[in-house]
């Protein structure tokens, strides 16, 4: 049915998930947690590649939501709703990368969360060993399978250049797997 109305399954899932941002942008709180329910994996682990620290990510993770409820009916095209809080969340993580660069920490406590199946595999540990910049754009095309074109927008950059880094991350990713 997707097809048929020309939905990429990379924005809107499915036709539940548009009827769901409709009417969360009416005010229906069950469906926004019905949205953020769907989303909450996604949002976790593109937090997870942005911030190191258990506690940001979930500060991260919470801020997002918090700011997508409140600015909901500022969401131009209800179709983009995964993409548009993706970038609330980048967004978001930037900030505290900011903060926590104001801030220094004596002893920074990182804890790894008990549910994070992605944290045992072999690649996802050697994603995370990229540099940020090369990190961001892997997570968002492999693991949250956004267009380029997308990943652009979000992270406010030209198509070329998220091109670009995905070669040269694809390029490390291999280097680094036949290196172990």
């Amino acid at each position: 049915m997707d097809a048929v109305l020309g939905v990429s399954n990379v924005c809107v899932s499915s036709v539940g998930d548009l009827s769901d941002v409709i009417l969360a942008k009416k005010g229906d709180k069950v469906a926004f947690e019905r949205l953020v329910r769907k989303h909450s994996v996604s949002l976790y682990r593109i937090a997870r590649g942005i911030l190191k620290c258990e506690s940001d990510i979930e500060d991260a993770t919470q801020e997002t939501i918090i700011k997508a409820y409140k600015k909901l009916v500022s969401l131009k095209s209800d179709l983009y709703f995964k993409t548009w809080l993706i970038k609330i969340l980048v967004n978001e993580c930037n900030y505290i990368l900011r903060v926590n660069k104001k801030t220094v920490d004596l002893v920074e406590k990182e804890q790894a969360s008990p549910d994070n199946q992605y944290e045992n595999l072999e690649l996802f540990s050697v994603v995370q060993s990229l540099d940020p910049n090369l990190r961001i754009v892997t997570l968002l095309f492999y693991y949250e399978d956004l267009p380029q074109k997308d990943i652009a927008e979000v992270l406010q950059l030209p198509v070329g250049t998220v091109s670009s880094r995905l070669s040269r991350s694809r390029e490390k990713l291999r280097a680094l797997i036949t290196e172990k």
